[in-house]
């Protein structure tokens, strides 16, 4: 091992937030656009295999390195891709050389940090969303791209459908159905309960716990399965408004606001985790408004069925996964790779065809990459963690939440929040329950300022929650934006 590398290990391994020695791959690629980019993927789970597979379909990409705690996981990737490095560590992996830029797939509490110590190490980042598992850690991978210089770009694919730039054209210039009074987001979709153990779950001999563990703490796991169910525990997770939420929110900041809105200026939500009893803690059912200044927003979440035994998504107006734009002139109705156009009468004016933005994305990135140019990016950095603020805040909202008091909920006016918190309630009576319920909780009214702070009243909980303490060794950096370059 050269110095370079044994000094930037050392210092990743302490979790220091000063400059390390960066390990340069190949920099100069504006020079020669042909060339070969090797790119390391840290995480061999289910998401990152298939952006593997979607990295593969853009040319002059190749597979160069793997990484994963998990052995097994690891020599299953290495089937289809055998000449790839393989690492457990990805801070070995940054430290390679030959790898000029990696993918992040990891569980969400790894993402800022592992994109951070990449950046550290002179290599461009493919960072999937959430970008963040808390507001402030996303904050500080935001300024390692700015200090170090580096294309970060986020995976909210769907910024790179060509569809959505002619939603924002039918939408903003055409305004075709007129102005937009409101926005609703949905995400109905089940999913099971993920059990509750008697005894703490024991970590299976190939996996090299410490690393997966990472900056989250070492908790005792009573769920039955360690790899994916990890999205409902804060610990390392951030539930369904961090795993589905980002797309469909990130959509609406997109084609309603045009990135306009970063930080919303209230925020007021709740929800609970009903009829499972399982070890996780993030709520199955989630209802929050947004305050934001101009066009109302409001989002619901459920993972339960429609109705007990059953198999279907609620049907709660709109897609089951996406948005609602309620215009003056009718609606617009958005969703992954589709939209359609309804005037005051609900008959379809115009439908839009789009194809997710898979491959156009990666490919945008690699582009990126090539030209070492951020601002060719769709989703850049910013971008990301703009969206993901919106789910960290709905989160933090459900936190902070006491009891469920209908009183306290029709304080907002506001006609869709109404309609979303009947249908909710409609949607919990299917099962026997109700909002009234003690699992059922409801956040105060939170105010925030433009740089995602809490003020006002209750301000003092939500903001301890914009971080968290981080394991020993596994310390995401301060990096003052000051400092970026």
């Amino acid at each position: 091992m050269n110095t370079n590398r044994r000094n930037f290990l050392r210092t990743m391994g302490a979790g220091a937030a000063a400059v390390t020695i960066a390990v340069p791959g190949k920099q100069l690629w504006a020079a020669n656009v042909n060339e070969e980019i090797n790119i390391g993927f840290i995480s061999c789970g289910g998401r990152s295999r298939g952006l593997m597979g979607q990295f593969s379909k853009v040319e002059g990409v190749n597979i160069g390195a793997v990484c994963d705690p998990d052995e097994d996981r690891m020599k299953q990737v290495l089937e289809t891709y055998p000449k790839a490095k393989t690492f457990t560590d990805m801070r070995e992996l940054f430290a390679d050389p030959e790898i000029d830029a990696v993918v992040i797939a990891t569980c969400n509490h790894w993402h800022c940090l592992a994109a951070i110590w990449a950046m550290e190490a002179g290599k461009h980042v493919y960072v999937e969303k959430p970008l963040s598992h808390t507001q402030w850690e996303g904050e500080q991978t935001v300024a390692a791209a700015r200090r170090y210089g580096k294309v970060c770009q986020i995976g909210t694919q769907q910024r790179s459908d060509p569809m959505q730039a002619e939603i924002k054209k039918f939408l903003h210039e055409d305004k075709a159905l007129g102005e937009i009074k409101a926005a609703r987001v949905n995400r109905y979709g089940v999913r099971g309960s993920v059990g509750k153990r008697d005894t703490p779950l024991e970590i299976p001999k190939n996996v090299n716990y410490d690393l997966w563990l990472g900056p989250a703490q070492e908790e005792p796991i009573y769920r039955k399965n360690l790899h994916y169910d990890w999205h409902w525990d804060w610990n390392t997770g951030s539930g369904e408004m961090g795993n589905w939420g980002v797309h469909v929110l990130d959509d609406v900041r997109n084609n309603i606001f045009q990135d306009s809105v970063t930080v919303p200026k209230r925020i007021f939500g709740g929800g609970g985790r009903v009829l499972w009893n399982d070890a996780a803690d993030s709520p199955n059912v989630h209802f929050v408004y947004f305050d934001t200044g101009s066009i109302p927003v409001v989002i619901g979440l459920s993972n339960l069925p429609d109705k007990k035994g059953g198999k279907r998504s609620p049907k709660m107006g709109g897609p089951s996964s996406g948005y609602v734009a309620y215009c003056e002139g009718g609606r617009f109705e958005g969703r992954r790779a589709g939209g359609i156009a309804r005037d005051r009468d609900g008959k379809v004016i115009r439908e839009f065809k789009g194809n997710s933005g898979d491959v156009l994305h990666q490919k945008n990135f690699i582009d990126a990459v090539r030209a070492n140019d951020s601002s060719t990016l769709n989703a850049e950095i910013q971008v990301g963690h703009d969206s993901t603020g919106w789910c960290n805040f709905a989160n933090i909202a459900f936190m902070c939440g006491e009891k469920f008091d209908r009183a306290d909920a029709d304080l907002v006016k506001q006609s869709t929040w109404k309609t979303l918190l009947k249908q909710t309630d409609e949607h919990l009576a299917a099962h026997g329950l109700s909002l009234d319920d003690d699992a059922i909780k409801l956040s105060p009214m939170l105010n925030l300022n433009a740089e995602g702070q809490f003020v006002g009243d209750n301000a003092d909980v939500a903001n301890k929650l914009l971080k968290r303490e981080y394991r020993a060794g596994y310390e995401v950096p301060e990096i003052a934006m000051a400092e970026a370059k």
